[in-house]
């Protein structure tokens, strides 16, 4: 999900740039120089409001994760379904059918059980990917040399290969605070984690320290995936949509084609986030280990036990929530954006 924003943010802020040089067409050298122009404007605003940039983006991240955590607490419920006895009876359970089940048996609160987790970890991840970003496209820009700088292709390849180590970095930062989630939120009317405190106590209790990195492997393989594929069809859709209709909003353009490429990412990494939810949940609540070979061999398990349906389960509630999720970051994203800069202004 985080790649997946990103790309739609600076994808329209890449767009809004591209729409104003091109307004006035004075010959080439003239639109040159105004890209150059707006590409330096837009470095300085990057720099001078960094502190504004990293608050709205935390902010916007933990609001849209409040606002689709019934459809999130859904999916990791039915992604460890099959795994233990006590929840292979909601193998043919309905999205409305586990939905009834919560507020009739948890109540209304439980579905955003775990969400206060998510919301600690999403500051410190947006604060980790946007400082080790910028650290990796200056190590990679200085790799590179003189010579290569400012080329498209260059640039693509900075950014993209960029985005996709801070990725890493983040994920392998903070991954406690997502296995401890994904254990609030796997769990249902017997709580055996009465807290955030508690859960991170219990497990190094019980399971020791790396207990809280079961599963980082599945994480980090499928970090690299998402960000290609957020990336890759946002770009071509948003090019094609640009080139059909460039009149349309590039607001709306970029909300559609953010929206289209979390969909097609979650389609094909949503296996690898199934594995990581399982092996995060391994040994939780002292209950015995299922999956004893590695991650491979957690595929091949799943496969054989539940067939291909098996590593696509909760896929409909991951995609019911792509749209909303997207748009509610983008448009919190920008709209903190403007209201921090008009403090910073008038103080």
């Amino acid at each position: 999900m985080e790649a997946r924003v990103g790309v739609v943010v600076e994808g329209k802020q890449r767009a809004l740039n591209s729409a104003h040089g091109s307004v006035v067409d004075g010959g080439a050298r003239k639109f040159l120089q105004q890209q150059s122009q707006a590409k330096q404007s837009m470095n300085q605003s990057a720099q001078v409001g960094t502190v504004n940039q990293l608050l709205a983006g935390g902010i916007a991240g933990a609001f849209s994760k409040t606002c689709t955590a019934p459809l999130a607490r859904l999916t990791i419920l039915f992604q460890v379904q099959g795994m233990h006895s006590d929840v292979a009876a909601l193998s043919k359970a309905s999205i409305w059918h586990e939905a009834s089940r919560i507020v009739n048996e948890e109540g209304f609160r439980a579905f955003w059980r775990g969400n206060l987790v998510t919301i600690a970890h999403r500051l410190p991840y947006s604060s980790v990917s946007f400082y080790a970003y910028e650290r990796y496209k200056q190590l990679l820009h200085s790799l590179l040399g003189e010579n290569l700088r400012g080329n498209a292709s260059t640039d693509m390849c900075v950014h993209f290969l960029g985005g996709g180590m801070a990725g890493l970095t983040a994920a392998s930062a903070t991954y406690p605070l997502d296995l401890v989630r994904t254990r609030l939120a796997a769990q249902r009317n017997a709580l055996y984690y009465r807290g955030i405190g508690h859960a991170f106590h219990t497990i190094c209790r019980e399971e020791g320290f790396l207990g809280l990195y079961k599963g980082l492997g599945a994480t980090l393989l499928g970090v690299g995936p998402s960000i290609a594929i957020s990336f890759s069809v946002y770009e071509a859709l948003r090019s094609f949509w640009q080139s059909e209709r460039p009149n349309d909003s590039t607001v709306m353009v970029s909300l559609a084609c953010g929206s289209l490429s979390g969909i097609a990412s979650s389609t094909a990494t949503f296996p690898l986030d199934l594995v990581r939810r399982r092996m995060q949940l391994e040994g939780a609540g002292g209950r015995a280990r299922i999956y004893n070979t590695g991650l491979v061999g957690t595929f091949k398990h799943i496969f054989r036990t539940e067939g291909l349906r098996g590593l696509y389960r909760g896929i409909l509630p991951e995609y019911y929530k792509v749209v909303p999720s997207v748009g509610i970051v983008f448009m919190t994203y920008e709209t903190l954006k403007v209201l921090l800069s008009r403090i910073q202004t008038s103080d």
